[in-house]
């Protein structure tokens, strides 16, 4: 293999790029302060004191309103390119393809509404 000269810039970009992602990891090893001692081993509440355990059980629901809000976020952000797409198409093909998808978007909401996932619980049990 004949070596050349673009073969040292890769293996220096190689050596640049491994220093700049280890070179904070290593600095902030060596600089950052050690902590020993009972707070060390507490849960963060925003610098007062914790109260009570921090293992406590939360709800479903946070994480099911969470997952919809992701999966609508995520359909939606199809409309964009779509919206952009738009005006220069010819037809009713573009037109019929966004009803399409947004008639799918809408019974799914319809969906969801029905099985009660929308409705928030008084109490949330543990």
């Amino acid at each position: 293999m004949i070596f050349s000269w673009l073969n040292v810039a890769i293996l220096l970009a190689l050596a640049g790029g491994l220093v700049l992602a280890a070179g904070p990891l290593l600095l902030a090893l060596v600089i950052s302060p050690r902590s020993k001692g009972r707070a060390l081993k507490e849960p963060y509440e925003c610098g007062m004191p914790p109260h009570g355990s921090s293992w406590i059980r939360f709800g479903i629901n946070y994480y099911f309103y969470a997952l919809i809000f992701l999966a609508f976020d995520v359909d939606v952000l199809y409309l964009f390119p779509v919206a952009v797409h738009y005006p220069s198409s010819k037809g009713f093909v573009a037109f019929v393809e966004v009803a399409l998808f947004l008639a799918v978007l809408a019974l799914a909401v319809l969906y969801f509404w029905r099985k009660g996932v929308f409705s928030w619980p008084r109490r949330i049990k543990v």
